[in-house]
């Protein structure tokens, strides 16, 4: 049994999980952190991390960038491994996740989903085929009228999945709205729609002449990345200090 902790317990993803843990017989939600208690839960919810008392094997974070710092040193201090789900990270907290991953196990994706993570490995096997080729690459993401950041950190996993399989050589374009020239061949463009109520949808494009091979990825519910931060917290459960990701998950669960 894998006993969670889990922050922003009272939020949609919150709600979600707690759904989804219900049926697991191998997790339990132990306790909840948020601002407020809503009195539905059947676990304790306390309003900060540092006031939980509960023992627990793992943490899944899906609050908010603002609480790392108090997160990270709960984690680090009672040595529970962390699941940090949440996104909008700046460069300077994602170097305080990689320093504290020398102190806790720390696994943190940009997407949970199980599918995007598969998907990542796939674009990098196809981009040592197509872009070595010549073939150009876009990348084109959806996602709904409330989320906050463009271009979303799965479209730049993505991009950076295909830049690392061919050594990095292109350069990201997010506009080319002030462009007057040719596409160079070292651009990967990425696009952003934001509208209505799209849970995300993710392509990546290889286009070469005379073909176009499209890579795609629908969330149909968001319950996908609830699964697979589940399955991330009871991946962790017991794991040495280090940084992990969703791809350890997914090959433990191959093995």
């Amino acid at each position: 049994m894998t006993r969670i902790i889990l922050t922003g317990c009272n939020g949609m993803m919150g709600h979600m999980i707690r759904d989804i843990v219900k049926e697991d017989s191998e997790a339990e939600i132990v306790a909840g952190i948020d601002l407020s208690d809503e009195g539905t839960n059947s676990f304790p919810v306390f309003s900060s991390i540092e006031k939980c008392d509960i023992a627990a094997d793992a943490i899944i974070d899906f609050s908010t960038p603002k609480i790392l710092d108090e997160l990270l040193r709960y984690s680090i201090e009672k040595q529970i491994p962390i699941v940090l789900c949440t996104t909008g990270y700046t460069e300077e907290q994602l170097a305080q996740i990689e320093a504290a991953s020398e102190k806790t196990a720390v696994l943190k994706s940009a997407n949970m989903s199980l599918g995007i993570n598969t998907l990542l490995k796939l674009v990098q096997d196809a981009a040592r085929v197509f872009a070595a080729e010549g073939y150009d690459v876009e990348i084109l993401e959806k996602h709904h009228n409330q989320k906050l950041d463009a271009p979303s950190g799965t479209a730049l996993a993505l991009a950076d999945s295909v830049n690392e399989a061919m050594g990095n050589p292109y350069e990201y374009v997010y506009d080319r709205s002030q462009r007057r020239e040719k596409r160079d061949k070292k651009e990967l463009g990425i696009s952003a729609v934001r509208g209505g109520t799209i849970v995300g949808e993710h392509d990546v494009i290889f286009a070469g002449k005379d073909e176009v091979i499209t890579f795609s990825h629908t969330a149909y519910s968001k319950a996908v990345f609830g699964k697979g931060a589940v399955s991330a917290a009871k991946y962790l459960k017991g794991k040495a200090t280090g940084r992990y990701d969703m791809a350890d998950v997914i090959a433990a669960n191959q093995s």
